[in-house]
């Protein structure tokens, strides 16, 4: 089982940049497919950006396309999202998600079904 603590949120203009991190507990991290999710006040969560188990794949949603970047250290058992060019519509709380998958499966997982475990959150507040 996962336990999985996010960090790095918090407060900062429009057009700055933040980078979270999700540090997962347990000795099997490299066998997850990760993702981040995130939930802007009064809407559903949301997919921001997945990577498969070795790193070698990423995926993300349309808005957050070439400003943020997903990776992993799986010696760390760590997962990060460098978020620039912030935008307030990037407010939201942050979530980290793990997934369970068989070996075989190289891919990635948009959908939150998907997911096993799941972060606190970290809050993200961009202004104006």
């Amino acid at each position: 089982q996962a336990q999985l603590v996010e960090s790095g949120g918090g407060l900062v203009q429009a057009g700055g940049s933040l980078t979270l991190s999700c540090a997962a507990s347990g000795r099997t991290f490299s066998t997850y497919v990760m993702g981040w999710f995130r939930q802007a006040p009064g809407k559903e969560r949301e997919f921001v950006a997945t990577i498969s188990r070795s790193g070698g794949v990423t995926r993300y949603a349309d808005p957050v396309k070439g400003r943020f970047t997903i990776s992993r250290d799986n010696a760390k058992n760590t997962m990060y999202l460098q978020m620039n060019s912030l935008k307030p519509e990037d407010t939201a709380v942050y979530y980290c998600a793990a997934g369970t998958a068989p070996s075989s499966y190289a891919g990635t997982y948009y959908r939150e079904v998907e997911y096993n475990y799941w972060g606190q959150g970290t809050q993200v507040t961009v202004s104006s």
